[in-house]
């Protein structure tokens, strides 16, 4: 006899970093995702095509703005034709690609052809709340739509009423106060009004680490699960014990290193003899059994700061190992300041630093360790320290898919979230 499989909704889907992981866990069945950005939603069907075998993914599966509510529930007849982009609160246009929207039966449509859901998962872009993002915008992302796109979660978390959720984000989450009052605040009486109970302490309980489940990543994230207040008395002895028991029960006790994860894909060395002078270096091609192991182009100039600092660390002289050393040589080598160091090379013993989007630009704070290689990391090795599997397939160009991967949940730690979640799912039906 079949298990019975718990049935969600993905939110901010993305590429489905997080939907990947929670079917891995063979506890889950995927009603619907949503997602605006066509890279992102290409990806996902595909993946649930080729490795899930859901041959209705292009329905389940719906490229639209959440923003569009009632749409959204009930099915939309967009006369859309070709993509639109993003605008950005300055008013610019951004490189992600949205729509077209064509038709779609909406979220209704998918969630009674079930019977109702269990679990929504997901969570709001995290570029809003990231310390990283408030520093550089003139008005600390205060203006940002960005900001409220929980509510839109809200809504569909009040319309389809599951047992559970589990919301991602970024650590800066918890210090955002985009008009005064702490975001978690209000997310937190968000949840409250519908009818929904989360840890009474964020900070102290919320923030994990992926290392800690086995992704070779140093990647801090906040995890809140939220338990309808109707199904049990106790809901905060129920989210305490998730996270101090349920969750850690599926800590690794070796935390994965660099080399352990991309230490076996093919090298790919510069080819600088064949270049003309003043041109970008490409690199070898090596042959490998999945995609995106190919490395972007590089300056002769950064070439050899990149040389230079992996044999600064491989031979132990370590001297560009502190922020000052490093904010030097960019100075010195680039002729510009800068108020942060640039370059990191990432250590082939330790896990990675955290992958970010910011890959898509360049790549000179991951630096692959080998220095005869002297080149940031590919694609495919950013994806393998992200613990996607090798046979996820990003559909897009070289920019579209360092985004993805920056901004996914690691499919290894959604398996682990999707485990415990399920032991405390079964709790709770006991």
């Amino acid at each position: 006899m079949n298990e019975k499989k718990y049935k969600f909704i993905d939110l901010f889907a993305g590429c489905g970093g997080l939907e990947d992981g929670f079917l891995q866990s063979g506890k889950y069945e995927s009603i619907a995702a949503v997602d605006w950005l066509q890279p992102q939603i290409n990806t996902l069907r595909k993946r649930l095509e080729t490795k899930w075998n859901i041959n209705d993914a292009s329905e389940r599966v719906m490229c639209f703005d959440i923003r569009r509510e009632q749409e959204l529930f009930c099915g939309w007849d967009d006369d859309s034709v070709l993509p639109q982009y993003e605008i950005l609160p300055d008013g610019k246009k951004s490189r992600f690609k949205t729509g077209p929207y064509g038709k779609g039966k909406g979220l209704d449509y998918l969630v009674n052809q079930v019977g109702g859901i269990d679990i929504i998962i997901g969570g709001p872009p995290c570029q809003a709340y990231s310390i990283a993002g408030r520093v550089k915008d003139g008005n600390g992302m205060k203006n940002d739509y960005r900001n409220y796109l929980f509510e839109h979660y809200l809504s569909v978390v009040n319309r389809y009423k599951p047992k559970v959720f589990i919301f991602e984000n970024v650590p800066g989450m918890l210090s955002a106060t985009p008009d005064g009052m702490p975001i978690t605040e209000l997310i937190r009486k968000g949840f409250d009004d519908i009818g929904y109970e989360i840890v009474d302490d964020l900070r102290n309980y919320a923030m994990i680490n992926a290392s800690d489940y086995g992704v070779p990543q140093h990647r801090k994230r906040i995890i809140i699960l939220g338990i309808r207040k109707d199904i049990t008395k106790e809901p905060q002895t129920i989210l305490q014990d998730f996270y101090t028991t349920v969750l850690p029960h599926y800590k690794v006790e070796h935390k994965r290193t660099v080399e352990e994860a991309i230490g076996d894909l093919p090298a790919a060395y510069p080819i600088i003899d064949a270049q003309l002078p003043g041109k970008r270096i490409t690199f070898t091609k090596p042959e490998c059994n999945t995609t995106w192991h190919v490395s972007r182009r590089h300056s002769l100039r950064d070439i050899e700061i990149f040389r230079m600092l992996a044999e600064d660390i491989e031979i132990g002289l370590n001297e560009y190992t502190n922020t000052k050393a490093l904010s030097d040589l960019y100075e010195e080598r680039v002729g510009a300041k800068s108020q942060i160091h640039r370059y990191h090379v990432l250590r082939k013993d330790q896990p990675s630093t955290t992958i970010i989007s910011h890959l898509d630009r360049d790549g000179n704070r991951f630096i692959h360790y080998d220095p005869k290689q002297s080149r940031s990391i590919t694609p495919r090795e950013a994806a393998r320290i992200q613990s996607f599997d090798d046979d996820f397939d990003f559909l897009g160009n070289q920019t579209d898919t360092f985004i993805m991967i920056g901004n996914a949940v690691p499919p290894v730690l959604a398996k682990c979230i999707a485990l415990a979640l399920a032991d405390v799912l079964e709790k709770l039906e006991r």
